[in-house]
This record gives structure tokens, C-alpha cells and sequence, in this order.
């Protein structure tokens, strides 16, 4: 469990990321003690949405990103389990089954390593024409792994974009651009925030809603 304190937290807010890690966030004001003792009191709400997020099974074609996609070589003289990024393919080449879950181990981190590459030369560049396109200016952008989030937004105008928003339809991924962008007006999800949000972005808060249907993993697929 990670508990945390934000600034403009007004409540204790539950939430389970998809890799099943309960994270319990705090006014500044309120003490640890209050995270956990809420935490325990709803245990069962915790346990019910883990078993919601399914363990993801890598197999032969499953995309990963835009223009990538994975390739499992059976080899079975191979003593180890190796892993190598090619253009447009995350190959893989072990002897054991594509199921064993060190292979999927050794995937999963294969694939998200794609994932950043891919991210780190199409988001920046994304973020800047939509900066420029509206009107908005910001101090830096980071790609990095975020466990709960799509992106997120400093006081300071700085910019931290998942990696794992490579696995979004691009209509999606230009809404959280746009959404961080607009945070840099408003800090918070204020009328005015959505009212500014609107107006880069028609229909935003429909988006919104669709995006509940996606989390920051990576996308499995059945094996072949």
C-alpha cells in the first residue's frame, strides 16, 4: 500500500493501480495513521477491484505501441531467456513455454522498454505542436512510467507523460496532452479548467468517460 500527501487534496481518495497496489491519498493535513485505518476499513472494496486487473498473457503478434510487435523464438538449446529490440519487433528467444511466467517477466519488461523508445520520439514532438497549435508554452516533458496516471502536470509548468499512453488510440493520447497543457492554466479540475479544456477540445469530458476502459499496462493478448 502507498500512502501520499498532495497539496489541494481535500479528502482521503482510495484507489487500486493495475498492477493491484492499493494507493491511499492524504490532505496535507491529515496523518498517516487516518490512510491506513481507512485503508483496512475497506479491504474488501481493495481485494474486490485486484481481482478486476487479469495478469496480461504476452504471446506471437501482440502489439505493443504503435509500430511494434512481439516475436517469440523457440530455441532449445537456449539456456537463458533473451531479449532484443528490433524495428517494429520485441523478440524474444527462450526454450520454455511462451506461458512460463519468467518468459512473460522478461517480456513484459522487453516490451515496455519499446514502449518508452517509442514514446520518448513521438510524444515530445506531439505535446509541441499542440502547445504551439493553442497557444500554450510549458518548462519541460518528461516520459516516464506512471502507475495510476496518464500524465501529470507541476506548478512549474513541468509535464510527465506515461509511456504507456503509446498503447491509447492517438485520439486519446492527444486528449491527455491537451489535458496537462490546459493544467498549466489550472492547476486544478476547477469550471473553468473544463471550460478551457472544451475549447482545445471539443467534446473532452466524453473522451473522459471512454478512457475509463483503458489502464496504463501493456495490452495482452490470447497465446498463439
Amino acid at each position: 500500500m502507498v500512502l501520499s500527501k498532495r497539496r489541494g487534496t481535500k479528502n482521503i481518495r482510495l484507489s487500486v493501480s493495475p498492477s493491484g497496489q492499493a494507493r491511499v491519498g492524504l490532505p496535507a493535513w491529515a496523518p498517516y495513521s487516518a490512510g491506513i485505518s481507512f485503508a483496512k476499513s475497506r479491504s474488501q472494496w481493495i481485494k474486490d477491484h485486484q481481482q478486476t486487473y487479469p495478469t496480461a498473457v504476452l504471446g506471437n503478434g501482440s502489439p505493443i505501441g504503435k509500430s511494434n510487435r512481439m516475436l517469440y523464438v523457440h530455441d532449445q538449446d537456449s539456456t537463458k531467456i533473451s531479449t532484443r529490440l528490433m524495428p517494429g519487433v520485441v523478440k524474444i528467444t527462450t526454450s520454455l513455454p511462451i506461458s512460463d511466467r519468467a518468459v512473460q517477466k522478461k517480456s513484459t519488461m522487453a516490451a515496455e522498454k519499446a514502449l518508452k523508445k517509442e514514446a520518448e520520439s513521438l510524444l515530445p514532438q506531439r505535446l509541441a505542436a499542440l502547445a504551439a497549435k493553442h497557444g500554450f508554452s510549458y518548462k519541460s516533458v518528461r516520459v516516464k512510467k506512471l502507475s495510476s496516471r496518464w500524465g501529470s502536470c507541476s506548478s512549474d509548468k513541468s509535464i510527465a507523460l506515461n509511456y504507456f499512453l503509446m498503447q491509447l488510440p492517438w485520439q486519446m493520447i492527444d486528449y491527455v496532452l491537451l489535458h496537462e497543457l490546459v493544467h498549466t492554466i489550472h492547476l486544478n479540475h476547477s469550471p473553468s479548467f473544463w471550460v478551457d479544456f472544451e475549447k482545445v477540445y471539443p467534446g473532452a469530458k466524453q473522451i473522459r468517460k471512454q478512457m475509463k476502459n483503458y489502464r496504463p499496462v501493456i495490452n495482452s493478448l490470447k497465446l498463439m
